[in-house]
């Protein structure tokens, strides 16, 4: 079943580069490029197919058991069109294909001053024919950066002021998983395509690496009342878990007055919060978004925009507003 479905898909990227994308390579006058293409080519396919399952599972799941009513549609639309900006492929693939490049080039020099670059693989050479345990080998790795950077976002203040665009979204559902400020996402796939390059992954292996980490990340991010158990939310970030990451008050704002710090910094591991003393196991599902959205009586609520664009430039304003505050 697996290989028939492998077959397909290979089946249709063919087709899809062969009919469309070559032509359009060639009339463009990119034609050096066309190795890049036909891997851009399965990042765009690979993102329909999950576009495709999220419809079919989630989004029903979201319609049976909520957590909540949503109050705004029209957040929900603009969270689908991150969506689909991300998880075609556009990010991912040019930041991959734009580093791999430089990578190659340290990796010669390397080679000329008789240093060989660091792989993974080598720590574990009896495991090297076992293509399952390296993938989870190199999961760990990257989900662990993960962990580090997703700390950082809440705890270095220009970071944060990008970073809060994804934590406004107060009717959190599938989509919102993909509610980045572009910059954000921007820094991030650079650091984790550095990484994954870094420790020898494959440009076929992160292709997949990745999928595997934005599935399990919009239903992390879902509306569905959904938890794994006391044994499994410690293992894996479920969607009750990761919900308190996003509680106004709790999650990312845990040090009282300000909007630094929080809990649960897990991508797809929680036992990485466990380890590193961040994880918060709540039972109930509690509201989400920024406190500064809560208006008081000595401030308004802050906008944090409605569409994409207005998002965009608020987030590159809180960028500088949070920048200058940790230099005084």
């Amino acid at each position: 079943m697996i290989n028939t479905l492998v077959d397909w898909f290979a089946s249709a990227q063919a087709w899809l580069f062969q009919a469309v994308v070559q032509p359009l390579m060639f009339h463009a006058g990119f034609s050096e490029y066309l190795e890049d293409a036909f891997d851009g080519t399965e990042w765009f396919l690979i993102g329909v197919c999950e576009l495709i399952v999220l419809f079919l599972i989630l989004r029903p799941l979201e319609a049976v058991i909520p957590v909540h009513a949503f109050t705004d549609r029209r957040a929900r639309l603009t969270d689908f069109i991150y969506t689909v900006l991300y998880r075609l492929g556009a990010f991912s693939m040019l930041v991959f294909f734009l580093v791999d490049p430089l990578m190659a080039k340290v990796t010669e020099l390397l080679h000329l001053q008789g240093l060989n670059p660091f792989n993974l693989e080598n720590l574990l050479p009896g495991f090297t024919d076992q293509p399952l345990i390296t993938f989870l080998m190199y999961l760990l790795v990257l989900d662990l950066c993960e962990y580090w950077y997703h700390r950082a976002q809440h705890n270095v203040g220009w970071l944060w002021g990008l970073h809060s665009l994804h934590h406004s979204q107060q009717n959190m559902n599938l989509w919102s998983d993909d509610r980045n400020h572009l910059l954000d996402g921007l820094i991030h796939d650079v650091m984790l395509a550095l990484v994954a390059l870094a420790i020898g992954v494959e440009p076929t292996q992160y292709v997949l690496l990745v999928s595997v980490t934005r599935m399990l990340q919009s239903l992390q991010h879902a509306n569905v009342r959904i938890h794994f158990g006391r044994l499994g939310d410690a293992i894996v970030v479920s969607p009750r878990f990761h919900r308190w990451h996003h509680a106004i008050g709790i999650g990312h704002e845990s040090k009282g007055h300000g909007t630094m710090g929080g809990h649960n910094f897990g991508v797809l591991f929680a036992f990485w919060d466990i380890l590193f003393r961040s994880a918060w196991f709540g039972k109930t599902f509690e509201h989400t978004g920024v406190r500064d959205q809560l208006p008081t009586a000595s401030r308004p609520a802050r906008d944090y925009g409605q569409g994409f664009w207005s998002q965009q430039w608020l987030g590159l304003k809180r960028m500088v507003e949070f920048a200058r505050r940790s230099s005084r």
